[in-house]
């Protein structure tokens, strides 16, 4: 067997191994984790996500998908925790500490101080008989058979297993308080997420003068005088109510040179699309990206309920804003 090879069958081992970790964690799933879906749901403050080592970065990560779904959350590092950042806590919060020996030290170390405030505790554990399982008001158990290590030390499937625990924590939790896909967006405004889902086709559209539109009088040659002046590769047809009646497009000019017809002479509505595919103003600008794309086509016009254009925008635009 090659090095090649052989690297990639311990790959393969080591997915199949955490995989099917994460099928006995689905199977085991109990009344303990909707106990803790409702301990965070009464919550009038926030989840504050604590641990150590590996469990600390799973922790933060988890933190980071809780607040982005809708559930105020924060990391809190349990050793910073014992010199000052205790204060951090407030009696109305609750704490969902993540340890896989369940007798990490340094969260033991602050648990007295927060059963003393009143604080509800989640544990995130490895171990249903810990310590730290003891003084749960609820237990996520994400126990594995073996970890991914060949010593079977070093923390890979037993995270694995509290990074699913936790996603499925921020998805039951987001269905639970029906959050909606622009509630993800404003929870993410800057980043491509945000502009896919809070982008309407109204907001990236050109308008106006902008809008490249002939009447059903024009010739070709003016058409084509428009689709220069305006740079969208397209030209609207309308007719005297400014409602659309047809498109001429670059491809439609390619068209018409190789069938020979003179463009000087020929009225744009005897070589226009008739009835062109439209969007509207109010719909997410990555619907119609998609729609776009189905059609194979580069440009569209926006119009209302009566048919009258109101904005035209071409892929570049979309390109542009950051749909795409």
């Amino acid at each position: 067997m090659s090095a090649s090879s052989s690297f990639e069958q311990l790959g393969r081992e080591v997915i199949q191994l955490e995989a099917e970790a994460l099928q006995t964690l689905a199977r085991r799933m109990d009344g303990q984790f909707a106990e803790a879906c409702r301990l965070i749901l009464a919550c009038q403050g926030r989840v504050i996500v604590i641990g150590m080592g590996k469990s600390g970065h799973i922790g933060g990560k988890i933190a980071a998908t809780l607040a982005s779904t809708g559930t105020p959350a924060f990391f809190v590092h349990p050793g910073e925790a014992s010199h000052g950042d205790l204060g951090m806590i407030m009696p109305i919060d609750i704490v969902l500490a993540i340890s896989n020996s369940g007798e990490t030290a340094e969260i033991l170390t602050i648990l007295p101080i927060i059963k003393r405030m009143g604080v509800k505790l989640i544990s995130l554990v490895g171990k249903i008989e810990s310590s730290l399982a003891r003084q749960a008001d609820a237990i996520l158990f994400a126990g594995v058979d073996k970890e991914a290590c060949p010593h079977n030390l070093a923390p890979t499937a037993s995270t694995t297993a509290a990074l699913a625990i936790g996603d499925a924590l921020a998805v039951a939790l987001l269905k639970s308080r029906g959050f909606t896909r622009e509630d993800f967006a404003r929870a993410h405004p800057a980043g491509s997420l945000g502009r896919r889902l809070l982008l309407y086709v109204g907001d990236v559209m050109h308008t106006g003068a902008a809008i490249p539109k002939v009447g059903e009088a024009a010739s070709l040659r003016e058409a084509l005088l428009e689709m220069t002046g305006k740079s969208l590769g397209m030209t609207g047809v309308v007719d005297n109510q400014g409602a659309l009646v047809g498109i001429f497009t670059d491809g439609d000019l390619r068209r018409v040179l190789n069938r020979g017809i003179d463009v000087y002479n020929v009225k744009i509505t005897e070589v226009m699309t008739r009835n062109p595919k439209t969007t509207s103003a109010d719909r997410l600008a990555a619907e119609t990206v998609q729609l776009m794309r189905s059609l194979k086509i580069n440009g569209l016009f926006v119009v209302d309920d009566k048919n009258h254009v109101l904005g035209a925008l071409n892929m570049h635009d979309l390109f542009r804003a950051g749909v795409i």
